[in-house]
């Protein structure tokens, strides 16, 4: 051929310091985009072979080779696949030709101290003049008569093509990097950012550093081999479209792979055949377990998973596993991993994964996503859209299932898996439905019930209430009363617990849950007669509430005075439902800087008059020592309801030594 010298055809003089600093979010992508860009082209030799176009040697082995070199500070990619003619070269590397370009330079040329953004038009291949100031490639074509083609450019600007030296099928790209990525020559990064994207690649990746030591290199037969056996492919258009067949293929081609590579010393650095390709019967516990540990690099075991495999009327492909969540939810993150025909894309992506899964770890692999060709980003769209109400589906059909025909185990993973679920449940109105049958409680006893079962056996005493706990330690005085009444009630300690409650008032207006410490129902208390025995608790009720609110300098304080069954019981403190949720949920999010207690206290003292301190203090109202014990009372009460201030309790304490010092006169 003749030697060609020309400028780059594109939009606008301006495309490449665009691309340079704008293209992708992370720099070290180029990674993925050029050995992406390599595998496809060894896809497309494939499908070639299957189609009876090309006829390959039987010891064919298709690879892709990374080779660094700190000292030169270059980087190469080399393929045996596909190959570039002439025609094609000019066609995919010198014309830049994306839709929307217009539109791009006039949105993000004048931005220069903005976050970076993701690239959006196919420009895989150019992603190398992020890092590099000169970038040549040697390819040669499958295609019988095909003559090589040496093409280089700097700076992204200019290029010169002419013939080339390669003597062998495929592609191979040389990186001449720019001061400021000198790193991505450094082994070690290099392996870093290779195994972040391309650890499933579905074609064998070897890695060779050419300035290491002679022991620690690969045999100079298999170098030689990686220099003359690659690809690249920029038709990004077809990026990643591989049939079933083709995995097949490849499959077979890579067990081939790894009896030769172990028979010969060097090993790919990824797995061509992950986890989640298998068919969930060829896959055992322990490799579930295995994947697991690799991929999040967490060695407490998950407690269950879901192994989606889905063909029609969409390839997916995935594992969600359960991790053991030992925090509380505000403070949970998990991580799910998206592939694209094996390729990483990102974690989680709030289209295609549904936020509440996001609680999960897992990965996702998905050849009809709709990306956008740079395979960084996805277009909004119904498909995405059903493809997340799929997941959503199987995962709800998972746990569902589970408790069916595995209650026991459903039972032991639930305190785990409930913020997850409940989380569901808010988030997801599909979800909700799904699961509002199998969502269960522990009540006091330690058992799981569901709520029909609480109202069932609690009927008579609870009427429409579901009483519940918030803190077993901090209201065991009422959960004391309670179990003596034989009232049970549900353990909700979870900070998700308080919306989903709501929630589920709001679906069903026959259900409300009312915290054990907001009233005292008639079940706890005497029947008083009208008459005498009614007038005399009136007179105690008002003679009592004008003391503890001088006594406490509270004058709004609310008092009530009730025969209580249990008669050792003193004093409580009960908070109605409805304001103290109000004032949870302001305390939680400190609206606009509001004084919780601006909603009013609907706070009350209840004091026993079955009790006889209770009785001391109304009969010995004018006793210089009746303060002091009203001030006690008040506090046992608060302390039943809620941990005391530091300088409310320094008072207590000091006040309960001087009590216990009378006691001893």
């Amino acid at each position: 051929m003749n030697k060609e010298h020309g400028s780059l055809s594109i939009n606008s003089e301006n495309i490449f310091p665009i691309i340079k600093k704008w293209l992708y979010s992370d720099h070290d992508i180029f990674f993925r985009e050029l050995i992406s860009n390599a595998s496809d082209a060894v896809t497309k030799l494939k499908k070639l072979e299957v189609m009876g176009e090309v006829s390959l040697p039987d010891d064919n082995r298709f690879r892709i080779d990374v080779i660094v070199s700190p000292e030169d500070k270059t980087i190469k990619f080399i393929d045996n696949g596909i190959g570039m003619t002439e025609d094609e070269v000019k066609e995919y590397i010198n014309q830049i030709a994306f839709s929307g370009a217009a539109a791009f330079l006039d949105q993000y040329k004048d931005k220069t101290n903005e976050e970076q953004i993701i690239g959006h038009f196919g420009l895989g291949f150019y992603s190398a003049f992020m890092v590099a100031d000169k970038v040549t490639i040697d390819t040669l074509s499958w295609k019988d008569g095909a003559e090589s083609v040496h093409w280089e450019s700097e700076q992204g600007t200019e290029f010169e093509m002419s013939a080339g030296t390669k003597t062998t099928r495929g592609t191979e790209i040389t990186l001449y990097l720019n001061e400021d990525s000198y790193e991505f020559s450094n082994e070690y990064r290099a392996k870093e950012v290779i195994e972040k994207y391309c650890s499933f690649m579905p074609v064998e990746i070897y890695f060779t550093n050419a300035n290491a030591p002679v022991e620690e290199k690969t045999t100079e037969e298999a170098t030689e081999e990686a220099k003359t056996e690659d690809i690249i492919d920029v038709d990004v258009d077809e990026a990643g479209k591989a049939s079933e067949s083709e995995e097949d293929e490849a499959s077979e081609d890579g067990t081939e792979t790894e009896e030769v590579a172990e028979d010969k010393g060097p090993k790919p650095i990824n797995n061509t055949h992950p986890l989640w390709a298998k068919h969930p019967n060829d896959c055992t516990e322990e490799e579930y377990k295995e994947f697991y540990r690799h991929v999040f690099h967490d060695y407490k075991e998950p407690l269950f998973w879901i192994h989606l495999n889905m063909d029609y009327p969409f390839n997916l492909k995935g594992i969600l596993y359960f991790p053991k969540l030992n925090t509380e939810y505000d403070q949970l993150e998990g991580t799910i991993k998206l592939y694209n025909n094996q390729v990483f894309i990102a974690d989680n992506i709030k289209e295609v994964i549904p936020e509440f899964l996001m609680l999960l770890k897992g990965v996702i692999d998905c050849p009809d996503l709709p990306l956008n060709v740079s395979r960084s980003a996805l277009q909004n769209d119904g498909f995405v859209k059903k493809i997340s109400d799929y997941i959503t589906k199987k995962v709800a059909d998972k746990l569902s299932g589970m408790y069916k025909v595995d209650k026991e185990n459903y039972e032991k993973y639930w305190d785990d898996i409930s913020p997850f679920i409940k989380f569901g449940c808010l988030k997801d109105e599909k979800f909700r439905e799904k699961m509002k049958e199998f969502i269960i409680f522990k009540n006091l006893e330690g058992k799981y019930i569901s709520i029909p079962e609480y109202k069932e056996a609690n009927q008579e005493k609870a009427k429409d209430n579901v009483y519940y706990v918030t803190d077993m330690q901090q209201q065991s005085q009422y959960i004391n009363l309670f179990k003596e009444e034989g009232i049970d009630a549900l353990i909700l300690t979870h900070n998700i617990d308080q919306p989903f409650i709501t929630q589920l008032e709001q679906q069903d207006e026959k259900t409300h849950f009312v915290r054990i410490d907001a009233d005292f129902t008639d079940t706890f208390k005497e029947e008083v007669k009208e008459g005498e025995e009614a007038d005399t608790l009136k007179t105690k009720t008002d003679t009592l509430t004008e003391l503890f609110r001088k006594v406490l300098n509270k004058e709004k304080l609310e008092v009530k005075v009730e025969k209580l069954k249990n008669a050792n019981v003193s004093s409580m403190i009960t908070l109605s439902e409805e304001s103290r949720r109000m004032q949870d949920m302001m305390k939680m999010y400190n609206m606009y800087g509001m004084d919780p207690g601006m909603f009013g206290n609907s706070e009350t003292l209840v004091l026993n008059a079955n009790n006889t301190l209770v009785n001391y203090i109304f009969e010995h109202k004018d006793s210089e020592n009746v303060p002091m014990i009203c001030e006690q009372l008040y506090d046992l009460a608060l302390l039943s309801h809620k941990p005391l201030e530091a300088e409310a309790m320094t008072k207590f304490i000091s006040r309960s030594n001087q009590i216990m010092s009378l006691l001893t006169e």
